[in-house]
């Protein structure tokens, strides 16, 4: 089956060889110069292009959720959590309440994403608990999406609008990440009693791999 080998050996391939595709943020514009509607979708934007392509990590979380259950519907409810705990922590962090330093988030954020890799591998079926599990993720990762917010700033005038717009921006990057999944591999291979076997393990052994060799490069 030509479609499975892709999937069992290209896929895991890519997933080692994207990160050195993603660049750093730039704001380039002018925002005293931009409508209010402007600002907000250069803010919306942000956050998008946060996931898509700059945010490979959260990207490699987002999809390892999926894989373990792919099917749309089992995944929503861990999105939902996600979404709920990294839209506090964010709010948070950028109000000044909460501000952990990035060498402790980073680290920690490859670390959730070696966990969700590893339980793919050896839980026979998506567990009740792993919402819990992802809502405390979700907190961890709000504080890296801060990171990032913090680093551009947001303009004072419209400080919760952007704020919204970037966390909006981040949600359309993740729904993107899951339907571009369940576009390639749900959809016509949820079923399968090969699909643990030749998709979920060996994607899920590269992303482990790559989030043991982040955690290792964080700390040092």
């Amino acid at each position: 089956m030509p479609a499975v080998r892709y999937l069992r050996y290209v896929l895991p391939a890519a997933l080692l060889l994207l990160p050195g595709l993603a660049s750093a943020h730039v704001l380039d514009a002018d925002l005293s110069k931009l409508s209010r509607t402007d600002v907000f979708l250069t803010y919306l934007k942000l956050g998008f292009t946060h996931i898509l392509p700059l945010g490979f990590d959260h990207v490699l979380f987002v999809l390892s959720l999926y894989l373990l259950e792919p099917r749309l519907k089992p995944v929503l409810w861990q999105a939902t959590a996600f979404t709920v705990a990294h839209s506090i922590t964010l709010g948070l962090a950028m109000y000044g309440v909460v501000s952990p330093p990035p060498t402790l988030v980073e680290p920690l954020i490859a670390l959730s994403i070696l966990f969700v890799a590893i339980e793919n591998i050896v839980v026979e079926r998506l567990n009740p608990w792993r919402v819990v599990v992802v809502f405390g993720f979700g907190l961890l990762h709000g504080l890296g999406f801060a990171g990032a917010l913090t680093s551009l700033g947001l303009p004072r005038a419209m400080f919760v609008e952007s704020l919204v717009a970037f966390n909006v921006g981040v949600e359309l990057g993740q729904v993107a990440v899951i339907l571009l999944a369940w576009v390639l591999v749900g959809r016509w291979a949820a079923d399968k009693p090969w699909y643990k076997r030749r998709v979920l393990v060996p994607t899920s052994v590269a992303i482990g791999l790559l989030a043991a060799y982040w955690t290792i490069e964080r700390l040092s």
